[in-house]
């Protein structure tokens, strides 16, 4: 880089930190600073929102402060006719604050129902190619707190148990790659603040006012639940309890896991014992669907409802040999033992 460039950088990044003068900005920033505790290099994905501009806002602060490399990706899913012009205008608009992006165009087939979930494994596809890539361990998304309560609805209108419900929090994997929300802890009406004083504008998405997205449905029915006296402050006490019952669960399908079952050292099958199953139901349910997943090297868990039935089946029949398929797996039954290996 040229000095020249450098002085322009610096510059940059001075009139960036001098946003922090706002107390308001500050607060949040050094919320962000004490929750986020990253100390390596990362990923941000940019949707142009609010939500993603203040982490863009948020993370850039803290990779100069922090010495890190951030590396801001906008993803143009073209489900509408101007999502490229709205891309670059993302684009040149984090440009004019130094923050360098590149934009990650989703080609190929669109789908025509369950579009909002199809979009969002396909960013996150997106987002971690790019990582591998660049050997970036981290990703770090926009979502907060109202996303949570949003998602905690969305899964109770799907039957989704404890795991389920309490799943949407600060960190998860996919395919070996760390995702962060880093502002999960962070009201919607905050990360508006710091987008609207520090960038004067953002990309509105006509589709958060779509009612044919359940998303959109349940955002209005949180809405009236509030209207009608639901204090979201008891709501996240809620949910942090069942995430504590959620984490005994897990606490005890580790134990199954580890004292009934046994791995081949190629991992190419478990042999899982009679006690494997003499456990509650959830335990049981949760250990043999990890199994399946572990051995079926699949990212996504297979259904339910698939699960209860094989279970249903290995312990209600009287047979001494049973042969099941599920998840990619063969799940043979020998007299007491299960033994589940890859299917070809």
């Amino acid at each position: 880089m040229s000095p020249k460039n450098l002085n322009v950088s610096s510059k940059t990044h001075k009139n960036l930190l001098n946003k922090l003068r706002d107390k308001r900005l500050f607060q949040i920033y050094r919320k962000f600073e004490n929750t986020s505790k990253l100390n390596q290099d990362f990923i941000v994905g940019v949707s142009g929102g609010p939500d993603s501009l203040a982490l863009c806002f948020l993370t850039k602060i803290y990779s100069i402060k922090k010495s890190l490399n951030a590396y801001y990706y906008i993803i143009d899913h073209k489900l509408r006719k101007n999502s490229s012009t709205e891309a670059k205008s993302v684009k040149n608009l984090l440009k004019k604050y130094n923050i360098k992006s590149d934009i990650l165009k989703w080609y190929g087939k669109k789908p025509i129902s369950n579009v909002q979930s199809v979009a969002r494994n396909k960013r996150y596809s997106l987002l971690i190619k790019k990582a591998k890539k660049l050997n970036i361990k981290t990703i770090l998304t926009g979502h907060h707190l109202d996303d949570m309560y949003e998602n905690f609805f969305i899964r109770i209108s799907r039957g989704s148990g404890l795991n389920g419900l309490v799943s949407f929090g600060e960190y998860a994997k996919r395919d070996k790659v760390n995702i962060l929300r880093p502002m999960i802890s962070f009201e919607k009406k905050y990360l508006n603040y710091v987008t609207t004083n520090v960038f004067k504008s953002y990309i509105k998405d006509p589709s958060n006012d779509d009612n044919k997205f359940k998303r959109v449905r349940i955002r209005k029915l949180i809405k009236n639940l509030q209207n009608d006296g639901l204090d979201k402050n008891k709501f996240l006490l809620t949910i942090k309890n069942l995430t504590d019952s959620n984490e005994t669960i897990k606490f005890y399908v580790a134990k199954n896991l580890e004292d009934n079952s046994y791995i081949y050292k190629d991992k190419s099958k478990i042999i899982l014992n009679e006690e494997f199953f003499n456990q509650p139901h959830e335990v049981t349910f949760r250990s043999l669907t990890e199994i399946i997943r572990f051995v079926g090297n699949k990212y996504y868990s297979v259904r339910g409802k698939k699960v209860d039935v094989i279970i249903d089946k290995l312990k209600g029949e009287n047979k001494f040999s049973i042969k099941l398929t599920l998840g990619n797996c063969i799940i043979n039954k020998v007299n007491r033992s299960i033994i589940v290996v890859k299917e070809h």
